[in-house]
């Protein structure tokens, strides 16, 4: 299906947050096959705890990629399941299959007035990318929903020109779409992010067509997972 698959190795691991793990991978010639781009992702193949042969495949952002050393950083939330099992016991030496298939984005050229960009902590690693790859000039408003007290600490790269409002998780993101129903201004100049659970990302879409006025070629909206 078009897909390139490569061998990640393990080089070392930072806990940013008691619910928060950088882990820091070889990337196994990935660089050399596909070319770096903004919120770039990968489909990662984690064994299960049982001793099965089963393999539960994930999507994770490549992070502070360095194409020049083969290297990069794949950031987990952590919470219950086979990714965030392995992410926990992760050493150096240990190796990850994953997959590049189907990954692409790019900033559009030439530059919107401003972005508008909505996620959660499962999404920080892909928003850290794509605000990486935005002038420090562009205006941004980002939402972003926390569900612990350490997701405040969580590392953004927040542009001198980035306003972030941060949204504590309530009845399943209903607080997050309150939130940027609050913030409505004229954005039709404007490109629209958003990477949140399926139903909040489908609502918070719908508001920045209707209510912004982000046109639809303008807007990026993936649910990042289920509720």
């Amino acid at each position: 299906m078009g897909g390139a698959d490569v061998r990640l190795t393990v080089l070392h691991t930072d806990d940013v947050t008691p619910h928060y793990r950088r882990v820091r991978m070889n990337a196994g010639g990935l660089f050399v096959r596909k070319a770096y781009h903004p919120t770039m992702w990968l489909r990662c193949w984690f064994p299960t705890d049982d001793g099965s042969s089963t393999l539960h495949h994930r999507a994770y952002t490549v992070v502070d990629p360095d194409p020049e050393a083969d290297e990069f950083t794949v950031e987990f939330a952590l919470h219950a399941g086979a990714a965030s099992d392995w992410a926990r016991r992760a050493r150096p030496g240990d190796t990850l299959d994953a997959t590049f298939q189907g990954s692409k984005y790019a900033v559009p050229d030439p530059l919107p007035a401003g972005y508008l960009i909505a996620g959660d902590s499962a999404s920080v690693p892909a928003i850290r990318s794509l605000l990486g790859a935005l002038p420090d000039t562009l205006p941004v408003t980002l939402w972003l929903e926390t569900v612990h007290e350490s997701d405040h600490d969580l590392p953004i790269a927040a542009t001198p020109a980035t306003t972030v409002h941060r949204i504590p998780r309530r009845d399943g993101g209903a607080a997050l779409v309150e939130a940027v129903q609050a913030g409505v201004f004229d954005a039709p100049d404007h490109a629209a992010w958003i990477a949140c659970d399926t139903v909040t990302t489908r609502a918070l879409g719908s508001i920045f067509k209707s209510r912004y006025g982000v046109a639809r070629g303008a807007l990026k909206a993936q649910g990042y997972w289920i509720a």
